[in-house]
């Protein structure tokens, strides 16, 4: 019995249903099948899952899926559909007649055919199995995630690089090749080298000055001799859906001190959090260590200061299982995730630094060989 048969057992329920296309992770997860429309994933208890596809998927889903398949029309529904007007209800239907029993479903099914399922079986909501099993990543995994982070350290090499040829001209801003370098400019630039090695990313953050005091503001107009430009690259491979995540803060001439000084305080609490991470300690602890360092150098934790949560799970999402913050649980082998301490104030701006690592038998070990500096 894996965690899903558990669970299922654990409610009652006789099978495990979601709808959904290979953008949802969990249907991703579970059938290894990438599809732009929504399929049918039905696993009994004790059994193997299947998914339901269209007739013109049939054949490339027998290669491709790690589930059994069948099409719609052997599965009844072209001959429910004849019978009901509603096509939610005869989803439901045909659902039903393969579940066998109660059903299990995640908590965000299309409300109409939960509503149908509930009326025909019986429902009751799932409280994150998937999740969690999608926590503790596989060796296969793991190497995918490797991956598209060396991907993601060329493209963060391309764009600290561009900053570091660049010239100040009219007030410190900015220049190289004859033109002023702004946000949108490098953002394009990483992106464009990402799409190239085979990676999906958007909402890539390259934030100048006073934009880096909040930690997700994507950043637009020129950049600036002295002032600190936040670099937040998250892509995903486009073939095995599994993402990365890394973020630098670098200066082009001579920080402000109180960024110097945030730098090396970010610096350290990095190499704090990774030295203490291990199996068996939780991430509320790792968060909590953090928080009482910052505050002994005078950081406060709130609206201002070190104002998110330590880190996060990545994989087929870029924030995922297990949280690093306050009420996250035990970490375990196989978790893969963030170290991402940062500091923020509106009137002097805001620093981040960025690895990813694996959790291992007895520790934690980072996938992120790019380095930290300041200066550049």
């Amino acid at each position: 019995m894996d965690a899903l048969d558990r669970a299922l057992e654990k409610s009652g329920a006789a099978a495990y249903v979601m709808v959904g296309s290979s953008d949802y992770p969990d249907m991703r997860y579970l059938t290894r099948f990438i599809t732009t429309d929504p399929i049918v994933y039905i696993r009994r208890i004790r059994e193997r899952g299947f998914i339901i596809v269209s007739q013109m998927e049939y054949s490339r889903a027998l290669q491709e899926a790690a589930t059994g398949v069948m099409t719609r029309a052997d599965a009844g529904l072209l001959r429910i559909l004849e019978e009901e007007g509603d096509r939610w209800r005869a989803l439901a239907r045909m659902v039903a007649d393969h579940a066998g029993g109660k059903i299990l479903v995640p908590p965000d099914l299309p409300y109409a055919l939960g509503y149908q399922l509930g009326d025909l079986a019986g429902v009751i909501t799932d409280k994150g199995t998937i999740a969690s099993m999608r926590a503790k990543k596989s060796r296969g995994e793991i190497l995918s995630i490797g991956r598209v982070q060396r991907k993601t350290e060329k493209a963060m090499a391309h764009a600290i690089g561009c900053i570091r040829r660049s010239k100040p001209r009219n007030g410190g801003v900015l220049w190289l090749g004859g033109k002023p370098l702004t946000s949108e400019r490098i953002r394009s630039e990483i992106h464009a080298l990402l799409m190239h090695q085979g990676c999906l990313v958007k909402d890539t953050i390259v934030s100048c000055g006073r934009e880096t005091a909040a930690p997700h503001n994507r950043g637009s107009g020129p950049l600036y001799e002295g002032e600190p430009v936040v670099i937040d690259i998250f892509p995903s491979d486009e073939r095995t859906g599994y993402y990365s995540d890394m973020t630098r803060t670098v200066v082009k001439g001579d920080p402000a001190p109180e960024i110097r000084e945030m730098y090396t305080a970010v610096k350290a609490a990095q190499d704090l959090a990774a030295s203490i991470m291990k199996p068996g300690v939780s991430g509320q602890e790792v968060y909590q260590a953090i928080v009482d360092l910052f505050s002994s150098q005078g950081y406060r934790t709130g609206t201002e200061g070190f104002t998110h949560n330590l880190g996060h799970g990545v994989g087929l999402e870029v924030h995922e299982l297990p949280s690093l913050g306050p009420g996250g649980g035990l970490l375990r082998q196989g978790n893969v995730v963030t170290n991402e301490p940062g500091l923020y104030y509106e009137k002097t701006g805001g620093v981040r630094l960025e690895n990813i690592g694996i959790f291992t038998r007895t520790g934690y070990r980072c996938i992120t060989s790019f380095p930290r500096e300041l200066v550049v």
